[in-house]
């Protein structure tokens, strides 16, 4: 992985800034260090990995899994089996529920699994976020009443809290099999965890190389220099929020990083977004979007900057045939449409450039789990940082409970 600033201006002025984070984020001695055993687990991780891999294994007996989460307990894993997947379904289904309340969605998913042994691994710290809760009564309730006895205990999988929740209770008196999110790893930087790596293994991917990947990244961002790309993120980042551009937007030139750029928006819209402060990150898939916000993009409000990621070696390099149609695109035959699509990426940078729309270029060589991993970890390394050198907690999200206290009461939750 490497940082392209050929568009972008670098905000080397705040290095010695990001520094003093990078310390404080070590030294544990910023706030929120609580939560900083995230930063551990590629390793932690890769000294246990075959409890997950023998469920992965038993999973995968099945006929798919449904993985029930809302927010960083389902984005990780989706990001990750999307990015690998090529954003086509996967030849073992995963199927996410718990991210919403929409009636139809889950009518559809219990007639779905009529007739069919699906895996449901559930995933809640607490057991009482309502999203998924409401969801698992639902799935449950087709398992009791659908499986055998066997199938019941042997496919049901929970990730939760070691001792508390409501969930704990009942894996100990059914015998599920379940796994442990740690206290000091908050939702959104879960996904190297069981949380994450459950579903990604049980979708067929490759999980040690995803954390050998995480890992290698880890011991580049202990770096203190100019060359940690961290470093050099979190400082463009302030340096533009601090120039008042006040919005990010994530771009990305492949329909599989779609759901990566979702995780991202969660990352740091929850760990920024507090005290009055922080960016807002948004996020377009172009060239798609090209059609739809590019007008906005380049001309509208200069407020934005724009960060790119760019994967350069496709899994194929497909060529463009040669045609009858007279669609006065036969200039372009013969040449690959990777090819194809890194000019109109290049081309949009210049443009966006002249439009007084910086861009920093994210580039991967390939998208396989070990670059994803290194992806992954770099950019909640990089949250972290910036988020303290913007002077506020990057892991906590008090504003959060806001609508769930609104919600309660409306709803008659007795003592809401």
């Amino acid at each position: 992985m490497r940082l392209d600033f050929k568009y972008a201006t670098q905000g080397s002025e705040l290095m010695e800034e990001a520094q003093k984070a990078q310390a404080a984020l070590h030294a544990r001695t910023c706030k929120g260090s609580d939560f900083l055993g995230w930063l551990d687990l590629p390793d932690q991780m890769l000294g246990g990995l075959s409890e997950i891999e023998g469920a992965a294994a038993t999973i995968r007996g099945a006929d798919g899994l449904i993985v029930v989460g809302i927010g960083g307990s389902y984005l990780g894993a989706r990001a990750v089996v999307e990015a690998l997947g090529n954003g086509l379904p996967a030849k073992f289904p995963v199927i996410f529920a718990g991210h919403h309340m929409d009636s139809s969605y889950h009518t559809a998913l219990l007639e779905l699994m009529k007739g069919r042994r699906f895996a449901v691994n559930v995933i809640s710290k607490s057991g009482t976020t309502t999203e998924p809760g409401l969801a698992f009564r639902l799935l449950l309730g087709h398992v009791q009443s659908s499986y055998s006895k066997e199938d019941q205990q042997n496919l049901v999988f929970v990730t939760t809290d070691a001792k508390k929740g409501s969930l704990r209770p009942l894996v100990d008196a059914r015998g599920w099999k379940s796994f442990v999110i740690g206290d000091d790893v908050g939702g959104r930087f879960s996904v190297l965890s069981p949380v994450g790596l459950l579903p990604i293994a049980a979708a067929g991917y490759n999980v040690k190389a995803l954390l050998e990947g995480a890992r290698d990244m880890a011991v580049r961002l202990k770096s203190t220099g100019a060359d940690n790309p961290a470093l050099a993120y979190a400082c463009y980042r302030n340096a533009r929020y601090r120039a008042g551009k006040k919005i990010e937007i994530l771009v990305n030139y492949q329909p599989a990083l779609h759901f990566l750029a979702e995780w991202w928006k969660q990352l740091y819209g929850e760990s920024e977004g507090k005290d009055g402060k922080g960016i807002y990150p948004g996020s377009v898939d172009f060239s798609s979007d090209l059609h739809s916000m590019g007008q906005w993009i380049q001309e509208a409000e200069r407020t934005i900057f724009e960060t790119v990621l760019d994967v350069v070696k496709p899994a194929s390099d497909l060529k463009v045939p040669s045609s009858a149609v007279q669609d006065g695109l036969e200039y372009l035959a013969g040449r690959s449409m990777n090819e194809i699509n890194r000019v109109a990426l290049a081309a949009v940078q210049e443009a966006h450039k002249t439009g007084g729309v910086e861009s920093l270029r994210i580039e991967l060589d390939s998208m396989n789990e070990a670059n994803l991993g290194g992806l992954l970890y770099f950019f909640e390394y990089a949250c972290a940082v910036s988020g303290i050198m913007l002077g506020v907690n990057p892991f906590d999200q008090p504003g959060v409970e806001a609508y769930k206290k609104t919600m309660f009461r409306m709803l008659g939750k007795p003592g809401a």
